[in-house]
């Protein structure tokens, strides 16, 4: 185990490298040339201010819009229907998830794709940003490795938020998956037994006729597969 000290101060330096968008898209566009070249995109275009701001970190400007205008809390923005708290999810900025849902916003919206917050939390993968991180510091003192571990205890924590704030564990998006199908998928057993604890339910069939249950068995994942028969 790794002492608490170690995790603050990982997380004190992302959170201040975030501050810095020159860094950080720097750092990014080379990460992306050298390692991953094929992989540009963004799927987080965005056309509200808020929704802006809260997918690109800036909590001065979501609260700005929030002191404006209460009702800009739960805003969907145009071009395909995120909230301010789903676009925090894609990213995971629990500073403003924080925010927004200390000021009751909506968890269980549903963008185009029909996807609630949940469902972009559980998805959500390790930034370019974080990948360049872990790679340039894992050398030095496995360092890299412990931002690994911390960032994967911070999606945690976001997921146990949205659990807490009344989200609905069973929601399902356009292609029928609930947030335990993804979570199956990504193989990621800390989400798991979360997700399982608030009720979901293994036993929902996708539009392919996938129960979660069936991914764990088609992926050979017979720990997961293990836990979600017991809950089943």
């Amino acid at each position: 185990m790794f002492s608490s000290p170690v995790y603050w101060i990982l997380n004190e330096v992302s959170e201040f490298l975030e501050t810095c968008p020159l860094l950080q898209t720097a750092l990014s566009l080379i990460l992306l040339s050298l390692i991953f070249p094929a992989e540009h995109g963004n799927d987080g275009h965005v056309t509200k201010p808020i929704c802006q701001a809260a997918y690109q970190n800036d909590l001065g400007q979501v609260w700005r819009w929030v002191k404006e205008d209460g009702n800009y809390i739960n805003v969907q923005d145009g071009f395909n229907g995120d909230t301010p708290l789903i676009c925090a999810c894609r990213r995971g900025h629990m500073r403003i998830i924080s925010f927004l849902l200390r000021r009751n916003a909506d968890v269980n919206l549903k963008n185009q794709k029909q996807r609630t917050c949940l469902h972009y939390a559980v998805k959500k993968r390790f930034t370019f940003f974080d990948y360049l991180l872990i790679i340039l510091l894992m050398p030095v003192l496995l360092i890299g490795y412990f931002l690994m571990v911390s960032k994967t205890k911070q999606n945690e924590a976001l997921v146990r938020m949205l659990l807490n704030a009344g989200v609905e564990v069973n929601a399902i998006d356009c292609y029928g998956c609930t947030a335990l199908h993804y979570a199956c998928e990504m193989k990621n057993q800390t989400l798991i037994p979360l997700l399982l604890e608030a009720h979901a339910n293994p036993m929902i069939k996708n539009k392919h006729g996938e129960t979660s249950l069936d991914i764990a068995q088609r992926l050979k994942f017979p720990q997961i597969e293990l836990m979600l028969r017991k809950a089943s």
